[in-house]
């Protein structure tokens, strides 16, 4: 099978051309169908225009409605990014931060630092560590 360069060519701008057209025929359906200002006959005769002559169906409903078409594009996109923006503050309130517990590990080294840089002396020390270990150590008493 011999193909030459331009029939490769040639072919690619068909492909093109077919996919540039259904691409255009689905966003030209997709906004006809969403636009509430259009009437169901007005819908029906578009349709049936776009597929009876679909390069100059198409040409022309982007040359008579191509501004709203964009216009309503655009509100699209708005309404999603106000309802996505709702969203995110609504599920942010309805999960309000919990305050972080301090574990025993924790408060052992805020103990050590204290008794390092002399805050606490060794007894006032101790007596913390050991009340730390006295409401933790009962807990762990009564559960084995």
């Amino acid at each position: 099978m011999d193909v030459s360069f331009g029939e490769v060519v040639l072919s690619t701008l068909w492909f093109m051309l077919v996919f540039a057209w259904i691409w255009l025929m689905v966003s030209i359906i997709t906004d006809l169908f969403r636009d509430p200002t259009v009437s169901g006959w007005g819908k029906a005769a578009w349709t049936v225009f776009l597929i009876v002559l679909p390069w100059i169906g198409a040409l022309t409903y982007l040359i008579a409605r191509g501004r709203s078409m964009n216009e309503r594009a655009v509100q699209r996109a708005q309404q999603h990014e106000a309802q996505f923006r709702q969203y995110v503050r609504e599920a942010a309130a309805e999960t309000p931060a919990t305050p972080r517990v301090a574990s025993n590990a924790d408060e052992f080294a805020k103990l050590a630092d204290l008794r390092q840089r002399g805050v606490l002396t060794e007894s006032e020390y101790e007596r913390a560590k050991a009340s730390l270990l006295g409401s933790n150590g009962a807990a762990a008493r009564q559960s084995v």
